[in-house]
């Protein structure tokens, strides 16, 4: 050992060990164990006090977000540790940015001394190994590359040949009890794989199959295979028209291996990204069918059927900022035909109108003007009170100012003529033609009056813009004119409703909640 501690009685230790599954293949000399031995076998002969020993068994150097790790993060942050030992500088992280941030910024602000025992790293003395640390944290970085690209080889190799990789297998599957990368009916749940596909044959919708399941009580995929929710909703277990859909068009339930739908965006996140269908892997015949193909064909001409029904989109005032008070999720609108006839856009709840029969909430039905009109009453309180016009004039003004000092009158009278310089010489070409005998005297008529009513209505704009008037009164006339329009129109300003409202809620009952960005103008209202 090189490294030498002078003041031992001053550090309160903290042993940190991490191991990944790649590591395992270097060998046993990377085994927990083994740097637990090292790190033991240094702290004795410094005469140093270990605070606590944290590991990580089994997570990729590529991601700090990692248990044992957070822990120590923890106590560095409470001051019970002031010291991190090492094996080496990958046991800390193999993501160079990471790595040099925690050496170069985050140990230092928290007075926090780091060895890496065998690269001879040490941040209490000053020695050239420190200096070409972030050198080798690059090299550790591009090891973590080199493996991920290694394994995405193997895997996407894996794919093409038709081997199931994936952590779970699609819901009517499960794993083979035998053979590894092979997936077999799940006889429990296959039934109701084939009633959805049947009731889809019968013409009813996604959302109507969705709703039925939820009515019987039928566990859905993520509940049958005991999968975690992280964030659960107010849907949280209900069968949906969306998981309907994607089942309906999966066609592994025809017998071929669907895989590569998702890519994780690179080694160093686990955050995932769809993928165009033109890049899935799809192999055929690679296991027992649920669905027979020409059942699977017409459902997906069914599917493809209602796709237009389904594009409509609707614009309007309030898009973006109105949520249901009583779950949170954004309000949808739809619509339907009053009893005279005509069509009228109307809010409702999202949740209820996917689940419907589940109860979990109601449908706050109310027409969209009713709330549009409300919200713009109100908005239009708060420009009263604050859009006063005498505070709006002097820029109003001095806009108008600035526009008639930049010419834009003389840059459209210079336009005008020379466009109707250009129409009289098409006349005069046209009347040419008709000479020469290009144009018969129908076509001559026909252009002639077309060529000369069109630089007729640009001189008569040449003669307004000659007679318009410049003077300060015309001016102040003009700023006061813009002022008032602004006031009036602001209410119904889709950008300043924006900056205006950070979200309308709409409770069950019909009330309308306002939620401004600014807290003074709720203080006020």
């Amino acid at each position: 050992m090189y490294l030498e501690v002078s003041n031992p009685m001053d550090y309160h230790v903290a042993l940190y060990i991490r191991l990944s599954k790649e590591d395992e293949n270097e060998g046993p000399s990377e085994s927990v164990n083994n740097q637990r031995s090292l790190l033991h076998e240094f702290v004795q002969q410094q005469r140093l006090s270990v605070y606590d020993t944290y590991i990580d068994d089994g997570w990729s150097g590529t991601s700090f977000d990692r248990p044992g790790f957070q822990r120590m993060i923890a106590d560095i942050e409470e001051k019970k540790v002031n010291m991190v030992i090492t094996k080496d500088l990958s046991r800390l992280g193999r993501d160079y940015i990471l790595t040099g941030h925690y050496m170069e910024r985050y140990f230092p602000e928290h007075r926090v001394r780091y060895i890496s025992l065998l690269d001879g790293i040490d941040t209490g003395v000053d020695s050239t190994a420190n200096d070409i640390t972030p050198f080798r944290a690059i090299m550790n970085d591009m090891y973590a590359k080199d493996i991920s690209k290694k394994i995405s080889s193997v895997k996407h190799d894996k794919q093409r040949k038709g081997l199931f990789i994936g952590g779970k297998p699609v819901y009517g599957y499960q794993m083979h009890p035998t053979e590894k990368n092979k997936i077999v009916i799940d006889q429990e749940v296959a039934p109701t794989v084939r009633r959805i596909f049947g009731m889809a044959l019968e013409g009813e919708s996604c959302r109507q199959i969705a709703a039925r399941l939820n009515a019987e009580g039928v566990p859905t995929p993520a509940t049958y295979a005991g999968l975690p929710v992280a964030n659960p909703g107010p849907y949280t277990g209900l069968w949906s028209s969306e998981r309907i859909s994607d089942m309906l068009q999966n066609e592994t339930y025809v017998g071929s291996m669907v895989q590569g739908r998702s890519r994780k965006i690179n080694y160093k996140t686990k955050k995932c990204v769809r993928q165009p269908r033109k890049d899935w892997v799809v192999v055929e015949n690679t296991h027992e069918p649920i669905i027979d193909r020409e059942t699977f064909d017409k459902v997906q001409r069914l599917v493809s059927s209602r796709r237009s029904t389904r594009s409509r989109t609707y614009d309007f005032l309030l898009k973006g900022l109105i949520f249901c008070h009583e779950c949170g999720y954004p309000l949808a609108v739809i619509n339907r035909k009053t009893a005279a006839g005509e069509d009228r856009l109307f809010f409702v709840c999202r949740t209820y109108q996917r689940f419907t029969k589940a109860g979990v909430c109601t449908s706050h039905t109310i027409k969209e003007e009713t709330v549009t009109q409300a919200v713009v009453d109100k908005v239009r309180e708060v420009c009263a009170r604050y859009l006063q016009k005498e505070r709006l004039l002097p820029t109003a003004q001095a806009e108008v100012e600035n526009t008639a000092a930049q010419g834009d009158d003389e840059r459209e009278r210079a336009a005008l003529q020379g466009k109707i310089d250009s129409l009289t010489a098409h006349l005069d070409k046209v009347y040419m033609d008709k000479l020469g005998g290009v144009l018969d005297e129908a076509d001559f008529q026909r252009i002639y009056a077309k060529v000369k009513a069109d630089r007729t209505a640009l001189e008569q704009r040449l003669t307004q813009l000659d007679r318009s008037d410049h003077s300060p009164a015309k001016q102040a006339a003009l700023a006061q004119e813009l002022v008032e329009k602004f006031i009036q129109t602001a209410p119904t300003n889709r950008e300043l409703l924006v900056s205006l409202i950070e979200r309308v809620e709409l409770t069950a009952d019909k009330q309308i909640i306002i939620q401004f960005r600014f807290r003074q103008l709720e203080a006020d209202f």
